[in-house]
């Protein structure tokens, strides 16, 4: 009884906080009228309860992105080509041209509040031509791209966890069999989240942003007050290029993709949209937000970082692997406060992965709810009296599962399937916003509750540009010459290009004849 009270005042306290930000309800799921007309022109039946309001919404996102927390986690690639240099400048260049590409995002979901997201968008936009072919790849590529990514982030988790036994017992060696259970436990405790406590997972967020936040502070103030600083002449100028690129600049650029994978995910709460109510206007604003005050925090956090880390050299051959880890001990002197510290990242990640399950099991159901997956039938069903599509987490779980054994036999081969996370989730990004600008140049795009206005296609150029140019170099391999082994080669053209390949070759043998494209079903004259 005393949690049933606690929740019902905390959910209270959240319905008055948002109210500004809401219509009145009139849905039995919780949608509201303009939720319903919404679903009506983009030709869908409600499936889902709305449970997700402004609060919980911006947690979903802040977390799933946890962009402080990964930072940390990827500023050895920044810093083996940038320095601490490029680490900041890097940081903040990728911030202000992610800034672009989450008020591109936000519009588009306010014009089409879909859980489908990239491919429901490229299929309305785009010349009607090529609508089906572009909206069926972009599907597929999204689809695959937050598979994989969901397998690649518990394995990050699991290897954190690893960094911290190797720093209490040196003599300890991973195994692929470790990582590959950790993996599967990690991800079956975030379908717990997803399945038995779905109805509280709105609530759960904006909890966990509330940790966020606070275990944010919990591991800047130690690094402040402990550590040594360092010269802000040398943080803030001096460039390192230790993969053995030809100059700084390329190298630099090659660094980017630290802060690339940090801040990536703007589309992360889109794919809930059938899930927040008056999500054409509360969606657009949660993203921004997540997008200005995660930024934020990432780059305090990482001039923070630039300015303890102490010896470069010496923190990139930590045992552990995780420059971070090795930073925390050097500044605490204790295993204790390493571990304490590092605990909180650990479990802001496992959050984090608790939130992808749910954005990867909802764009999976969408793009199988039109049918463009195998046995789409069963993986769009949404069970009576669960209101989740339940077959979709199940099978989310299953494909990590089976992704963590390859690391059994080959932690490269992992590796290289997991690098293809954020060139797939940047491509459907770059087709959208494309097809976005191209609808802009037939005419004015339809209204919508969010807009960018007159400014509207220089920010979508910008976010196009931006991403080509990022989309490019997060194909480099981190070093080259002598340094360039299979294990440090970058496999991204790889497996993007065969899943491109795949996706292909199954449109024209099976996806043209069963896959519905969701313009067919649009009905904005209404």
């Amino acid at each position: 009884m005393g949690n049933s009270n606690k929740s019902s005042v905390i959910e209270g306290v959240t319905d008055k906080i948002e109210a500004g930000y809401e219509t009145p309800r009139t849905s039995k799921l919780g949608g509201t009228e303009h939720d319903e007309h919404e679903m009506r022109m983009l030709g869908k039946t409600q499936q889902l309860n709305r449970n997700f309001r402004f609060i919980s919404t911006l947690g979903f996102a802040c977390t799933l992105m946890s962009t402080w927390e990964i930072g940390l986690m990827t500023s050895m690639f920044a810093l083996l080509n940038g320095g601490t240099a490029g680490l900041i400048w890097g940081y903040l260049i990728v911030w202000v041209g992610y800034l672009m590409v989450f008020a591109s995002m936000a519009e588009l979901a306010s014009l089409s509040p879909t859980s489908g997201g990239q491919y429901h968008w490229v299929s309305e936009f785009a010349p009607a031509g090529c609508q089906k072919f572009l909206s069926y790849c972009s599907g597929w590529v999204s689809v695959l791209g937050w598979q994989v990514g969901l397998a690649s982030l518990t394995f990050l988790v699991g290897t954190m966890i690893q960094g911290l036994i190797v720093l209490g017992n040196p003599d300890y060696h991973p195994e692929g069999w470790h990582g590959t259970l950790l993996v599967i436990a990690i991800a079956a405790f975030c379908i717990l989240f997803n399945t038995f406590l779905a109805k509280r997972l709105p609530m759960i967020e904006g909890m966990i942003l509330i940790f966020h936040i606070l275990g944010f502070f919990a591991v800047l103030v130690p690094l402040w007050v402990l550590a040594p600083r360092g010269d802000p002449a040398q943080v803030f100028t001096s460039f390192l290029n230790l993969g053995g690129w030809q100059t700084n600049g390329l190298s630099f650029m090659v660094g980017l993709l630290a802060p690339v994978y940090t801040l990536i995910g703007a589309d992360s709460a889109v794919h809930m949209a059938e899930e927040i109510k008056d999500a054409s206007i509360v969606l657009p604003r949660a993203i921004m937000w997540a997008a200005v005050m995660n930024g934020a925090l990432g780059w305090i956090m990482i001039i923070t970082f630039a300015f303890t880390l102490g010896d470069v050299f010496s923190i990139l051959a930590s045992p552990t692997h995780y420059p971070f880890i090795q930073v925390f001990y050097d500044v605490t002197k204790s295993h204790a406060g390493t571990v304490i510290m590092t605990s909180i990242i650990i479990v802001n990640i496992t959050s984090a992965c608790i939130s992808t399950v749910a954005t990867v099991s909802r764009q999976t159901w969408s793009f199988a709810r039109d049918g463009g997956l195998p046995g789409a039938s069963f993986i769009s069903k949404v069970q009576p009296g669960w209101n989740i599509p339940l077959n979709s987490v199940l099978l989310t779980f299953l494909i990590t599962a089976l992704l963590s054994l390859i690391n059994i036999g080959s932690h490269v081969a992992f590796n290289a399937i997991g690098s293809m996370a954020t060139t797939a989730i940047l491509g459907t990004y770059i087709i959208s916003f494309t097809c976005m600008v191209l609808r802009r140049l037939r005419g004015p795009l339809p209204p919508c509750r969010w807009s960018l206005g007159k400014y509207g296609m220089f920010i979508n150029l910008g976010a196009i540009a931006f991403l080509l140019i990022v989309w490019i170099f997060i194909f480099f391999p981190i070093s080259t010459g002598e340094a360039l082994t299979p294990e440090t080669m970058n496999w991204n053209s790889v497996m993007f290009g065969g899943a491109m390949i795949f996706a292909i070759g199954y449109y024209f043998i099976v996806g043209k004849k069963k896959y519905t494209p969701p313009v067919m079903l649009v009905k904005r004259d209404e």
